[in-house]
């Protein structure tokens, strides 16, 4: 389970600022329910361009809930030009820190924000013209040197900490590396004096998400009437066949999102992404 912070869990249980600013000044849209994170950001801007309000809707982990809610608190009462300072770092700094592994939940409050100004300003987002080198998860090439550059990332994997970049199906990993020797001077790649991080096996993530749904998700849906059985596991696909209760209900959408896949991310692998079988 990932360490949080007692600003994180405050920001995550007691979140500030939920909902939508009507008619707002401006809305950034970031990330998509299917790839496991999605944030809606509205902002109020008055006649001296001073941010007054700020709301999120988000959907995605207790780092995401906390990183947008903390955005909100930051942004009301800052001025517009100061609004566009504001970096990923200080989100997390203000949150008094994420896990590694969290920190693209950061950037995607950063990311929301460029997104309000712009609609507000008319601006087009630079980050919009670049060229998509992970299609997991829609992550451009313009975003990855960013991230390197702002976080000085010396590894794919803090890329993919970042961005969530390779985390999908990992064809994009060696765009990622060459990304990487391009934009650090003097990198060749991953750092020669680091080990590399095991990845893990087929078989290893098949057994680990055995093991969750086995012993916290089944007996939970089971409370309830319903029941789950694992159908298949493709790369970091993860199909499962709703039984029971669970196979006729209304909310088996939400079910499949808003639990089981969260808990098999918190406790397998963080880019899992589950679907139900038809």
């Amino acid at each position: 389970m990932w360490e949080y912070t007692d600003k994180v869990q405050d920001h995550f249980i007691n979140p500030r600022n939920v909902g939508e600013i009507e008619n707002a000044d401006g809305v950034g849209n970031v990330g998509s329910i299917a790839c496991g994170d999605a944030l809606r950001l509205t902002i109020r801007v008055d006649e001296n361009q001073v941010i007054t309000d700020a709301k999120f809707k988000t959907f995605g982990c207790a780092s995401a809930i906390a990183s947008s809610s903390m955005l909100t608190e930051m942004l009301k009462g800052m001025k517009l030009e100061d609004a566009k300072k504001l970096t990923n770092d200080d989100i997390a700094k203000a949150l008094g820190g994420l896990p590694k592994e969290k920190m693209h939940c950061s950037v995607m409050g950063r990311e929301a924000l460029e997104a309000a100004i712009a609609d507000y300003t008319g601006a087009i987002l630079p980050m919009a013209q670049g060229e998509v080198v992970c299609e997991c998860f829609g992550v451009t090439d313009l975003e990855i040197i960013r991230a390197i550059r702002e976080n000085a990332l010396t590894s794919v994997e803090d890329i993919t900490h970042f961005t969530k970049a390779g985390g999908g199906c990992g064809k994009c990993e060696g765009k990622l590396r060459a990304l990487l020797a391009e934009t650090v001077e003097g990198a060749a790649g991953e750092p020669t004096g680091a080990p590399k991080k095991k990845r893990m096996t087929t078989l290893e993530k098949i057994k680990r998400i055995e093991e969750v749904i086995e012993r916290e998700i089944k007996p939970t849906l089971k409370k309830d009437g319903g029941d789950i059985q694992l159908v298949d596991v493709d790369g970091d696909f993860v199909t499962v066949s709703l039984r029971g209760a669970c196979a006729n209900c209304y909310s088996s959408r939400t079910t499949l999102k808003e639990y089981v896949e969260r808990k098999l991310r918190e406790q397998v692998l963080e880019s899992l992404i589950v679907e139900e079988d038809k």
